[in-house]
């Protein structure tokens, strides 16, 4: 897997985290899809959970990056789409390690407790990990098996 150059970002509210992510992305050459309140109105959480979700789903984008306020809710809402692997992290060693370790796909950030400064660092952090570690991939087969076999 190659670097992701084409990343949603979506927020349910209007925030200055949500906007430096957006930001910081397009300055370092990603294609940036704004979703839900990042470059529009406020969104309910679901939604633009369900928005950005399917975007990585459908492989239109390569990742993407959710907030709300406390981040949970829509890496919840995320996790919902098949194939979705949402963490919600609020540091770049959590961000590091859920590429590495479990293979995921959609960042979460809470808003109410990451500052930009912060959240920039977080998504770097995202982005520098290129591939699961090989030594994971087992156990990353085995959570699409959970999902499969949930699948309604």
């Amino acid at each position: 897997m190659e670097r992701p150059s084409r990343v949603a970002v979506g927020s349910d509210v209007r925030h200055e985290t949500a906007s430096a992510v957006a930001e910081h992305l397009g300055a370092l050459g990603c294609q940036v899809v704004r979703c839900g309140a990042v470059d529009g109105p406020d969104t309910p959480w679901p939604d633009v959970a369900d928005q950005v979700a399917r975007l990585v789903a459908q492989r239109a984008v390569d990742t993407g990056v959710l907030c709300c306020w406390t981040g949970t809710g829509v890496s919840i809402a995320a996790n919902k789409v098949p194939g979705i692997r949402a963490a919600l992290c609020g540091d770049a060693e959590t961000a590091r390690g859920a590429r590495r370790w479990n293979d995921a796909n959609v960042l979460a950030i809470g808003l109410s407790t990451t500052p930009p400064d912060a959240a920039a660092a977080i998504v770097d952090a995202w982005l520098e990990v290129e591939a699961a570690d090989a030594d994971e991939l087992a156990n990353i087969r085995r959570i699409t098996e959970l999902e499969e076999r949930y699948r309604r």
